[in-house]
């Protein structure tokens, strides 16, 4: 790696870490002292690490004075990547997408928006993550080529054979590893089972049993709410349907109604939490509220990763932050997928709470169309 990718991913370290600080203003005040820390310890390496290096580089003139790349030869390799008729990833030693083209979005499922910055493993089954992570790891560090089967969340009983190799694009300061997804193939003669006959003789899992069970009286909860819900009475359709996802399904519940004129009709949080400053919140000031009602597609998130995603309280401070969000599903309320969107809901969880699945992703976007059928009746 050249001083000079050296000294820029030093520098876009240090930006990622400053954002994190700025995140972190609205701590408890038990906990600022090591926030200030962070803070002093991240001015010291800008003063003794950073800046010495700026000199350097420029002393030499290696600032500004490259060779500029090929540009016309990186267009056509980036397209032959999009367009390749495999599923085809690039990703690090950590295992996290850096690039995914349209063959493997398809495959996983998983817009290639969402998927950068995350890890791949995220989106197979737990029992395949430590193998594929410590396979990626081995190629990354020159080990040679690897292949495993792994099974991908949305398609548990299909097993996907990954092809691993190392790949050190022109502009990438690190060793990347290109990854190949491709479907096995079944026996010559084999007939496609069933779900229900492949998993036949299989031991049941109670706890996988429960969640389900949970959800389907979850969605009988929402039907009756919405079925005996005043018809005309948008406002009260959604704090109804609210209700019913709050404390049992989700820590706090928001619900914006309108698209191109939003406003904030319920939030529903633990007590105790700022729920009046979530509820004066701007929901054109959440920049996840207006992608929703733009027509965007379900959001989850687990960790989220940007802590001004939903916005800032008149306090300043980050919602998410100030709310200890873990995990959180936000859904345009459209009766079909083209169709004109009613309003946003958004849920929270905080703590301890297991963060929203897949499966509980899919069930609150069924709930979503049903809220907004209800929301289109007229008395």
């Amino acid at each position: 790696m050249s001083q000079t990718e050296e000294f820029g991913e030093e520098l876009a370290d240090f930006v990622r870490r400053v954002a994190e600080l700025k995140s972190a203003r609205s701590v408890p005040a038990g906990d600022l002292g090591t926030v200030l820390d962070a803070a002093i310890f991240e001015l010291d390496h800008v003063a003794e690490q950073l800046r010495p290096a700026y000199e350097r580089l420029a002393a030499d003139g290696q600032l500004g004075g490259g060779r500029s790349p090929d540009r016309d030869e990186q267009r056509l390799l980036r397209a032959i990547f999009q367009r390749l008729p495999l599923p085809v990833a690039l990703v690090d030693r950590e295992s996290v997408v850096r690039r995914l083209n349209f063959a493997a979005t398809g495959f996983t499922g998983v817009r290639a928006g969402y998927a950068t910055g995350r890890p791949l493993t995220g989106f197979l089954l737990h029992a395949d993550r430590v193998a594929f992570r410590s396979q990626t790891a081995a190629v990354a560090r020159g080990e040679g080529d690897r292949s495993l089967t792994v099974h991908l969340q949305r398609m548990p009983h299909a097993p996907v054979r990954a092809t691993l190799t190392a790949l050190r694009p022109g502009t990438e300061p690190r060793t990347a590893v290109l990854v190949v997804l491709q479907p096995q193939p079944q026996p010559t003669g084999a007939r496609p089972l069933p779900q229900e006959t492949a998993l036949q003789g299989a031991a049941p899992d109670l706890r996988e049993a429960t969640r389900h069970a949970a959800l389907l009286d979850l969605a009988d909860a929402m039907t009756a709410t919405l079925l005996t819900a005043p018809a005309g009475d948008r406002a009260a359709v959604v704090e109804r349907a609210a209700a019913v996802l709050h404390g049992r399904f989700a820590d706090w519940v928001i619900g914006d109604e309108g698209a191109a004129h939003q406003r904030r009709t319920t939030v529903m949080g633990p007590k105790g939490a700022p729920v009046d400053d979530v509820l004066a919140q701007a929901p054109g000031a959440c920049p996840l509220v207006v992608e929703a009602a733009r027509g965007g597609a379900p959001v989850l998130q687990v960790r989220p990763e940007d802590p001004d995603a939903f916005g800032r309280d008149a306090s300043g401070a980050p919602v998410l932050v100030r709310a200890q969000v873990t995990s959180l599903l936000c859904v345009p309320l459209s009766a079909r997928t083209d169709g004109p969107v009613e309003g946003v809901l958004t849920l929270f969880r905080s703590g301890a709470r297991l963060a929203f699945s897949m499966a509980e992703a899919q069930a609150v976007d069924v709930m979503s169309r049903h809220i907004a059928l209800a929301l289109r009746r007229t008395a």
